[in-house]
């Protein structure tokens, strides 16, 4: 039986953007699909949203200080 990461709690929250919330985050960061970190394709959190290269997820963390805290990623094959 295949275990499910995202279940995992130490595995934190992904969801992959919808065009213009992409569009909304490029603008608001002033930056280029080329600029965000990366994410490899066949990450394990990844696996249950079957990603295309180009995709950005979307990656909220609890922080103790911040409540919680969002980061952006961008699909690339390995």
């Amino acid at each position: 039986m295949a275990m499910d990461i995202t279940d995992h709690e130490a595995v934190p929250q992904h969801r992959k953007l919808e065009e213009d919330e992409v569009e909304e985050v490029l603008e608001r960061y002033d930056a280029g699909k080329d600029q965000i970190p990366k994410i490899e394709r066949t990450d394990a959190a990844l696996k249950q949203m079957d990603p295309e290269e180009g995709d950005v997820i979307e990656i909220v963390r609890e922080s103790p200080t911040a409540g919680e805290s969002v980061y952006y990623r961008v699909v690339v094959e390995p």
